[in-house]
């Protein structure tokens, strides 16, 4: 696994501000933005200049989504023992996810589109997947190599797509994931749809007033157990996914929570459990009216009882498309340190719902976890995640 979130640059330290409670959620200091001392947001306190140096980047056109992609990928590697023979392999897939990539630079975008000015470094990197076509050449990828961007649920599916890849022979391992950085695209356009809030976005509370953006970015590296059951640390065994779309609404989901519910049963039965044996969720848990009422809908009519959740986007911000690897690496800290981390600014449950988040820290037995993700359009993606 590798991380860099604003709670944390790298698994260790996310673990810990988890354990902790803590909230990398303040304003804006280093992106610039008409919104800086207004709108809070999950920013990680390191510069794009800071990443360059210790990533030991030199190449222009490299830009932030691609250093932090970098910095996580890398520390998934080492932490996984993967080889650069292992990474060139054909065998070797390579899932990513990003809503933003190189329109992180809009500024720059927009001078480059003008015929009337020089080409900037970045001009040929501006697509949401110029982080993917990087790290393929960095590391000389020869296997399957794809970009999905399904919005909010974009790395969740990457996690599941790079499943689809190893259990079908398509690959042998894959390394999975995503990434996204803050930019004037996401924060002006969720501003438009008037779902920023102006506070620390508080998850499932009665007064919660909208979401939090934020930036991040995480990879797994998937193998064939059987492949690699005597020879490495296996934190968690991917059990379980599901995708449903309920094409409701652009923006929103159906307020009977059709979509959600149809992912998390999909996830469900293809590990073979039943509801009653999950013992915690990762809630997508935006902040929003709409998400926070609607999953809350769907998890009463599959659990029927209050679930132990959190939603730690009130730790992180929403990352949009680097939301669910990031909160797969949260599931599998859950599971493999056995415990769970308590929900930042709740207070009261949203009435006629009545569902209320973990409080406390707490070491506890987990065997089966799940995690919801779920993106604009309606496409929803569950992953659940077992004790190895």
């Amino acid at each position: 696994m590798g991380i860099i979130s604003a709670v944390g640059n790298d698994v260790a330290e996310n673990r810990l501000s988890l354990a902790e409670g803590k909230c990398g959620i303040g304003m804006l200091e280093i992106f610039p933005s008409k919104f800086a001392g207004k709108v809070p947001v999950g920013e990680i306190k390191m510069s794009s200049e800071a990443l360059r140096e210790k990533l030991q980047i030199n190449e222009p056109g490299i830009h932030r989504t691609t250093l932090l992609a970098l910095h996580a990928f890398e520390e998934a590697v080492v932490n996984s023992g993967l080889t650069a023979h292992d990474l060139a392999a054909f065998d070797t897939a390579f899932i990513n996810a990003s809503t933003v990539g190189g329109m992180c630079l809009t500024n720059e975008m927009y001078n480059d589109s003008k015929k009337d000015t020089p080409a900037s470094e970045y001009s040929s990197t501006y697509d949401y997947s110029s982080s993917t076509m990087y790290l393929q050449r960095r590391y000389s990828m020869k296997g399957t190599v794809n970009t999905i961007n399904t919005a909010c649920s974009s790395s969740a599916n990457a996690i599941m797509y790079g499943a689809r890849l190893i259990k079908s022979g398509r690959a042998k391992r894959a390394v999975v994931g995503g990434v996204d950085t803050l930019a004037k695209f996401t924060i002006n356009g969720f501003n438009a749809l008037h779902i920023l809030s102006p506070d620390i976005c508080t998850p499932f509370d009665e007064a919660r007033k909208g979401l939090n953006l934020g930036e991040g970015a995480a990879y797994l590296v998937l193998e064939k157990e059987e492949d690699v059951a005597d020879k490495k640390k296996i934190y968690a065994v991917l059990s379980g996914y599901g995708n449903a779309n309920d094409s409701f609404h652009a923006s929103s989901l159906s307020d009977d929570g059709k979509g959600p519910f149809l992912a998390m049963k999909s996830a469900l039965d293809r590990a073979g459990l039943e509801p009653s044996a999950i013992d915690y969720v990762n809630a997508h848990g935006t902040g929003t009216e709409n998400n926070d009422r609607t999953e809350s809908v769907a998890m009463l009519r599959l659990f029927n009882k209050n679930i132990a959740f959190t939603s730690s986007k009130a730790n992180t911000g929403h990352t949009l498309g680097a939301a669910g690897a990031i909160e797969a690496v949260y599931c599998i800290l859950n599971l493999s340190q056995q415990e769970l981390y308590p929900a930042v600014g709740f207070n009261n449950p949203i009435e006629g719902v009545g569902l209320a988040p973990v409080a406390e820290y707490k070491k506890t037995v987990l065997t089966h976890i799940m995690s919801n993700s779920f993106g604009f359009g309606g496409n929803c993606s569950s992953l659940i995640f077992s004790k190895a």
